[in-house]
This record gives C-alpha cells, structure tokens and sequence, in this order.
C-alpha cells in the first residue's frame, strides 16, 4: 500500500459544493456511532498492537485514540463558541506537538470515555440546530478561513471515519 493510501485510507477531505437535509443527517449520524465504532475497533488490541504506527513514520494507534479526543474537544468547543459569539476566532492547536506529550502514553479508555462524552453533548447539539445555526461560522486563524458550521460537520465526520480506518486498517496487517 502507498503512503498516500495509508495516510489517507479514504482520501483526503472534499468540502462538498451543497449542503442537504439528507447529508446533514448522516454526518450527524457518523458523529453519533463514531464512538461505538471506535470503540469496537480497539477494545480488544493489546499494548503491542495499540503501540503499532498505522504507517511508517505516523502515529501509533494509541497516539491516533488520544488525538481524536483531543481534536473532538476543540471541534465541540468551535462549534459552541460560534454559536454563542459572532464570527469567533478560534484556538489552533499544534497536533504533532500534542501527541508527543506523557498524556498520549496512557492506556486507551481514559480517550475513548472522553470521545464519547463529548459526541453525545454535540450530537444533542447538532440534532436541535436551526437552518440558521447551520450557516454560523467560525474563523481558523492559521488559514483566515471562514468555516460554516455545516462545513465544520462535514469535515469532523469524515475526520471520524479517516482516523477510525487508520485503526481498522492496521488492524487487518495483524
């Protein structure tokens, strides 16, 4: 398999050109099982596994556990200040530089109770918004990027699946 296909084992996020009812729903629907499937996938991996980099030069599978609970704490966070601000500019944060901190060597579960804490507190957000909250936007200051909130969803909910078939994708090299 090529670097590419590895490190992006279902391609690299497309931001779609439309929004419809239909694709809100199933993104908020990936959001919703993520944690369950993420769950399934690593539950039963022993340490070894769980320290096995998904590519040569990547993240181990713990590393890519505790990612995603950071990264989906401050996607949570985005979504709630652009609800509750104007146009708010958010906090980026240096996600090479995290996964290199003592807490990305702690056994998987304290992350996995993590991630599904914080989906099912933005699943119950994302299943009351109006049209309008939709359309709110936040500013990614690194790019100066205006993202709407159904964008915001669009990109967390393939970021869910792209980390989740880093994990089931090593796992079958086992």
């Amino acid at each position: 398999m090529t670097d590419e296909l590895l490190r992006y084992p279902i391609g690299k996020f497309k931001a779609p050109v439309s929004y419809t009812t239909d694709d809100i729903r199933h993104w908020t629907t990936t959001i919703k099982l993520f944690p369950g499937k993420l769950r399934h996938a690593i539950i039963r991996l022993n340490e070894k596994q769980l320290d096995t980099p998904y590519r040569t030069g990547g993240w181990t599978l713990r590393q890519v556990v505790h990612h995603v609970a950071d990264s989906h704490v401050n996607s949570l966070l985005r979504f709630k200040w652009a609800l509750t601000e104007e146009n708010p500019t958010i906090k980026p944060y240096e996600e090479a530089d995290w996964a290199l901190l003592p807490d990305y060597r702690l056994p998987v579960e304290s992350s996995l109770k993590i991630i599904e804490g914080i989906h099912l507190h933005w699943v119950a957000l994302l299943e009351s918004f109006t049209e309008e909250e939709w359309n709110r936007t936040f500013v990614h200051p690194a790019s100066g990027q205006t993202m709407q909130l159904k964008r915001a969803l669009a990109l967390y909910a393939w970021h869910s699946n792209h980390h989740l078939a880093h994990i089931t994708e090593t796992v079958k090299t086992f």
